[in-house]
């Protein structure tokens, strides 16, 4: 929320909140009946008078993050405090709850209320959407109140949250979207009732930019229907799960030199592929699907320790929902659960990206790898006997599928 002109808007609103002024970012009619402010939550009994006047947003995202004690919780852009106050109600004194806000006003606002709450577990912080100043990894959950809409660089704030959660960390935010691309005459007329139309996306480009970022288990469900192609929306998404010290994150052209060094590797163990030697880069992401492949980096030196991607079968549109996956582990990282996290967010990606089916063929004295994928809910279709001849000898390889349960069932 990097831009002058909100933060202004939106500091003006706290001076009028911290001299007790109900205050509104939209018009008063639409604020009441689209479920903005306090009308979004289920309980606020207990908080401070001030936190529920300068409350602008457009749902409960504490109760969609499913916050647990002891947790540590960000909310971005959090206003006059009433997310944060009702996370650190969730979390309870072992956890913690950060608020984030570009608006020095909301800042004072927010402490205020805090303080009159008398919760001690609770920090604010000064800054944008766009660069969080905390550690990565450094929370287990990241909310939003329909501010999101509002930065003017959308990308890197997912970025940033993707990068400050822990592992199998969660995103829960409400926000303003469009149910699709809304002309300039629509888009004006809700602007003018709702306030935050502005920049809202549409749900498609919502979900683009999770799954850019690095997100998982995308879910976008519209709730209030504001007019002229607005709703309210409750997003929710994951970061990939991985063991300690571990990240996992889309595959870049900065990993090009690691990624095909672990690929060589994997095909000199003579198990991995009937290929002998890797492609080079430009032939690796000609027949790999950009929006799936990924690597896991160990955090600490930033290596790259395992990778995975998807290529399509066909180009027949009749089998867009059908991939083909290849997963490697570095030989001194094996055994540690790093191909079977890769594994499990490639299936997850792949259910956002509306893919139906995931192939593989297997060496059968590849035990490792099948036990991997039947663990994953992949089964042997067939066994496609003597099909190519690897280093002078002919070869079986099994033929494997997992089909989504979600997509296309």
């Amino acid at each position: 929320m990097a831009d002058s002109e909100v933060v202004k808007r939106y500091s003006g609103l706290a001076r009028a909140a911290l001299v007790g002024k109900v205050i509104v970012d939209c018009e008063a009619d639409e604020f009441d009946k689209g479920c903005f402010g306090t009308a979004g939550y289920d309980n606020t009994e207990g908080l401070p008078e001030g936190a529920l006047r300068a409350s602008l947003g457009c749902g409960d995202p504490v109760a969609i993050a499913e916050l647990r004690a002891g947790e540590t919780v960000l909310d971005l852009g959090s206003g006059g405090g009433i997310d944060v106050l009702l996370s650190a109600r969730r979390v309870g004194p072992f956890g913690k709850a950060y608020g984030l806000d570009a608006s020095a006003d909301m800042l004072e606002l927010a402490r205020a209320n805090a303080a009159q709450a008398g919760a001690t577990n609770v920090e604010f912080l000064h800054g944008t959407i766009e660069a969080v100043p905390l550690l990565d990894q450094a929370v287990d959950a990241v909310i939003s109140n329909c501010v999101i809409n509002l930065s003017d660089d959308k990308p890197a704030a997912l970025a940033e949250a993707f990068r400050v959660l822990r592992p199998g960390g969660r995103l829960g935010v409400s926000d303003v979207v469009t149910d699709g691309p809304i002309d300039e005459v629509r888009r004006a007329a809700a602007e003018r009732r709702v306030g935050c139309v502005a920049g809202s996306l549409a749900v498609d480009e919502y979900r683009d930019l999770l799954r850019e970022a690095g997100f998982v288990g995308i879910s976008i469900r519209l709730t209030a229907d504001h007019g002229d192609g607005v709703h309210s929306a409750i997003v929710r998404a994951r970061k990939p799960h991985v063991g300690s010290g571990l990240e996992i994150r889309p595959m870049r052209e900065a990993d090009a030199d690691q990624v095909l060094a672990i690929y060589q590797a994997g095909l000199d163990t003579g198990q991995a592929s009937f290929e002998t030697v890797a492609p080079s880069w430009e032939g690796f992401t000609a027949v790999r699907l950009p929006h799936l492949r990924y690597v896991a980096v160990d955090t600490e030196s930033n290596l790259v320790v395992g990778w995975i991607a998807a290529s399509p079968v066909s180009a027949r549109p009749v089998y867009a929902g059908v991939v083909e996956h290849s997963v490697y582990v570095h030989p001194g990282c094996q055994a540690h659960g790093i191909g079977r996290a890769l594994l499990t967010a490639l299936i997850a990606a792949s259910e956002d990206a509306g893919i139906w089916t995931v192939q593989t063929g297997i060496f059968p004295e590849n035990a490792a790898s099948l036990r991997l994928h039947q663990a994953l809910g992949f089964r042997v279709l067939g066994t496609r006997e003597r099909v190519g001849c690897h280093h002078g000898v002919w070869r079986d390889v099994l033929f494997m599928e997992r089909r989504s349960a979600v997509v296309g069932s």
